[in-house]
């Protein structure tokens, strides 16, 4: 299989993935979900927390200065990995939901009036949905949703048709958690330019598995989670366009995110640290650095490889299983196949993998408009990481056989 990974090696930096699982080898297929950690995660933040963890940025004692050096390092990495031209735009947050609330509640609300529009797709994640109601709610303004076609593509003529004079932000994800659809953001974020409308990429599903240059993409905001790029769940990022936030104001108030403070008033630090109120997840930004680090030592056009040929074996072995069936069959996909199987139910058919040691999601994904615009209640989600191979898929093919018989 192409790819160029030496998935052994790879492998055995994830502790738990030497652990047999039911008596089998554990098969991990839920990394849309959440990333297993690599040791040198893992050595990260319990290193913070042995050797040098204190509270960051006002501490003028040793274990401060060098917690508050390896936080703020962190921003340099997350440049290079984005390819963002400025720290400052890089913005500390719990995980990529947070992210999207901050946008909408400090960038988007003060934007709208009564009858304005925020335009988003089908095939949202509710982290890219409940911000927006909340948003519209407040305001007055409305929810406007472009059409998913049969295949799990973005109907993008239907979203140009969307586009109107009172649309005032877009939000689109880059790759469905569902679908494993790769969204066209450039041409999304283009038909955005030609009205001058502000686009945010939720990039959850993008970050883990392909590279992100945020300066050839155009948008003005991109949001990601450490806990689907290998590191730490409690911590994310949100990059923005650096004359976006200096024009945005805090959406949270408390101490770190200000420069002077009176009974009277309180002046606001810059951009990053405007958005950064209150003590931070220190450790764990500082391991969302070393998950980072590991991605871009695999180099992510090698992390993409592998898992586009993984995905065409898992496609075509799965394809000989009567009574299975695919939902989102887009031509470009991330390695993300969600699907159902006659006469068993999704949940079902999660609990007997696990007992062959095979780990996949079953429900709605967190995309319930979804599951409605495709009919089913449900799907089981097998999803790839670095760490995945062909062995992998064997072990889900068995698996999955062994449901047919179970409900023969």
């Amino acid at each position: 299989m192409g790819g160029g990974l030496d998935v052994a090696r790879l492998r055995a930096d994830f502790p738990v993935l030497q652990q047999p699982m039911n008596g089998k080898r554990l098969a991990f297929l839920d990394s849309a979900a959440s990333s297993q950690k690599p040791q040198a995660v893992i050595d990260a933040e319990r290193d913070c927390y042995e050797r040098y963890y204190a509270n960051i940025h006002r501490g003028v004692y040793q274990l401060s200065q060098q917690s508050t050096q390896a936080y703020e390092a962190v921003r340099g990495v997350v440049q290079r990995f984005l390819n963002a031209a400025d720290e400052r735009e890089v913005v500390f947050v719990r995980g990529a939901t947070e992210a999207i609330n901050l946008v909408a509640q400090s960038f988007v609300r003060p934007l709208l009036e009564p009858g304005d529009e925020i335009l988003i797709t089908g095939m949202e994640h509710h982290a890219n949905i409940v911000p927006w109601q909340l948003v519209a709610e407040a305001t007055g303004a409305r929810l406007v949703v472009a059409p998913v076609l049969d295949d799990g593509q973005l109907d993008m003529a239907g979203l140009r048709e969307r586009i109107s004079a009172r649309t005032r932000f877009i939000s689109v994800v880059h790759v469905s958690n569902t679908l494993g659809t790769i969204n066209p953001v450039d041409e999304v974020i283009a038909a955005a330019r030609e009205r001058d409308i502000p686009v945010l990429v939720d990039g959850a599903q993008s970050a883990p598995h392909m590279p992100v240059d945020v300066q050839a993409l155009g948008a003005d905001f991109y949001v990601f989670s450490a806990h689907k790029t290998y590191g730490p769940s409690g911590a994310g990022v949100l990059w923005g366009r650096l004359d976006r936030l200096e024009g945005m104001p805090p959406w949270q108030g408390g101490g770190d995110m200000i420069r002077t403070v009176t009974f009277e008033k309180t002046e606001y630090a810059e951009p990053p640290q405007r958005f950064e109120a209150g003590t931070p997840n220190i450790a764990g930004v500082i391991a969302m650095g070393a998950g980072l680090e590991y991605m871009l030592a695999v180099g992510r056009e090698h992390i993409l490889a592998h898992e586009q040929a993984l995905l065409a074996y898992a496609n075509e072995r799965l394809a000989g299983i009567d009574g299975f069936r695919v939902i989102g069959t887009a031509p470009d996909k991330a390695g993300v196949i969600s699907f159902v199987m006659a006469d068993a139910h999704p949940h079902d058919i999660g609990t007997i993998l696990d007992m062959e040691g095979v780990a996949v999601r079953a429900g709605h994904h967190c995309t319930q408009p979804l599951m409605q615009r495709f009919d089913v209640p449900a799907t089981v989600r097998a999803s790839f990481g670095l760490y995945n191979d062909t062995t992998d898929v064997d072990q889900l093919v068995d698996g999955l056989h062994r449901v047919k018989r179970f409900f023969a």
